[in-house]
């Protein structure tokens, strides 16, 4: 009886987020590629999508692969697929690592694919190896309590930088209930937010849901370049722009912000990957007007409201009533109400035996509360039994004005077991041997001996991610 009300109840509760959008009528909700789209045009796409969602066979609790980045469409179909309670996994790129991992963990059901505007939608079955189903079941176990509970589900993928990627699970229903809220929040003038993060990407995700929270407007980018972003917030006078510290210096490096007016941004938040001080007093100084928040995250907790410190503070303070923390052998640890279900393809070793997740952050505390993330555990390099953060060896560097941007990260080594490396971008001509005697000259009576690169290398570019951090991990 229990799991009869909660079937029909569910569908009830999600068409609370449709009605609201439709109430909400010609309020811009959406501008992708510069046609503007309004809260009721959502809500109709999200109906018909869902209506052709139904007839083409997507049965409830079936996992769907939903391939695209931000869109009008894929925004109404990701909503629609919640609407009929599926399991979303969301892929921007169809890599071989991140399909075998959803052939073999996800068992996807469905392949979708919709047209930026949603006017066409692509179904394809998807016949894929089901490990965890039972005999004669239709349902893997590890989706049961979604089930159960009448709820929607979300997996999304890590970066998979040092091995196949993790399928996370989240409790989609439980995502949406605590990042979209009611939407109370209607003024005269809407807030314009730029969707930079990825689609399938926790920060992307909860972009979108803050997005709906204020009802405000979710401008898509085209193309995520420097060039691009900056054009949008000009253009859209974007108040709110979250991306990562990578990305910011390629703003600052290739003069984006004075080329183009970014007086509208209000905040600008910055996550993924730690703060170098040294970037953030430029970025302070070149962007005045924005109040810069140092955001944390992770994609089995969630994002947590935070409050820095400051604008030119890397000290942050976890003000989430919904988030706790604690912190053992200098290491960062949370629960959330948006925690994660479990991995499906990984053994959730990375929960303690009370619940707790292991970031892998490794933080520094004052005493009013506020923290500061000095690295990731996987990153420290180990000189000879002496350990080095690249961090802080990267903001120092920052702070030279001959070197626009830097990674320093450890390779192994016969004698010391690792050694300290670092690639270079130089803000002009540079020859290698010029760089290793400035990088060491830069870097002498700042920090100890062991700490100094054995090898500097000249690169044009950084390597990266997809969603702009910094590539530490070498093979």
């Amino acid at each position: 009886m229990s799991d009869e009300l909660d079937r029909r109840d569910a569908p009830d509760r999600r068409d609370e987020l449709a009605e609201r959008f439709a109430r909400l009528g010609d309020r811009p909700a959406v501008i992708d590629k510069g046609r503007t789209h309004s809260y009721g045009d959502l809500a109709r796409a999200i109906r018909t999508t869902a209506d052709r969602l139904r007839e083409r066979g997507v049965a409830p609790h079936e996992a769907v692969v939903l391939n695209a980045d931000f869109s009008f469409g894929s925004i109404a179909t990701l909503l629609a697929l919640y609407l009929n309670r599926n399991v979303v996994v969301p892929l921007v790129a169809f890599t071989e690592g991140a399909l075998r991992t959803v052939n073999d963990s996800c068992a996807p059901r469905h392949l979708v694919k919709v047209a930026d505007d949603g006017s066409e939608l692509v179904v394809e079955p998807m016949a894929a190896a089901d490990p965890g189903t039972e005999s004669g079941a239709s349902t893997p176990e590890a989706y049961r309590p979604l089930v159960e509970a009448g709820a929607a589900g979300l997996v999304l993928l890590s970066s998979g930088s040092t091995g196949a990627p993790k399928a996370i699970l989240h409790n989609l229903d439980t995502l949406v209930a605590e990042k979209a809220g009611s939407g109370d929040r209607v003024g005269s003038r809407t807030t314009n937010i730029l969707m930079f993060l990825l689609f399938d990407h926790i920060g992307g995700i909860n972009s979108l849901l803050g997005v709906f929270k204020v009802n405000g407007t979710a401008v898509l980018p085209a193309r995520r370049t420097p060039e691009e972003i900056c054009a949008l917030i000009e253009e859209h006078g974007i108040r709110l722009l979250p991306t990562s510290p990578t990305f910011l210096n390629l703003i600052l490096i290739g003069d984006y912000h004075r080329k183009h007016d970014l007086s509208s941004l209000r905040m600008i938040s910055y996550g993924t990957e730690p703060m170098p001080e040294e970037l953030l007093r430029r970025l302070h100084t070149a962007l005045p007007r924005a109040r810069l928040l140092q955001t944390f995250g992770t994609s089995e907790t969630g994002i947590s409201a935070t409050t820095s410190e400051s604008s030119e503070s890397t000290y942050f303070r976890i003000s989430d009533e919904n988030v706790q923390y604690r912190i053992v052998d200098g290491e960062l640890q949370l629960k959330s109400r948006t925690q994660f279900m479990g991995y499906l393809n990984y053994p959730d070793d990375s929960l303690t035996e009370d619940g707790w997740f292991r970031t892998g952050d490794l933080v520094e505390e004052k005493e009013d509360g506020f923290l500061k993330v000095k690295g990731r555990a996987k990153e420290v390099i180990n000189v000879g039994g002496e350990k080095v953060l690249p961090l802080e060896l990267e903001s120092i560097l920052l702070g030279s004005p001959l070197i626009d941007d830097c990674v320093v990260y450890g390779r192994p080594n016969s004698i010391t077991g690792q050694s300290v490396c670092v690639d270079v971008k130089p803000s002009g001509p540079m020859t290698r041997a010029e760089a290793r005697r400035h990088v060491r000259e830069f870097l002498e009576g700042k920090v100890e001996p062991f700490k100094l690169p054995a090898k500097v290398n000249l690169v044009e570019e950084l390597r990266m991610s997809e969603r702009f951090k910094k590539q530490r991990i070498r093979a």
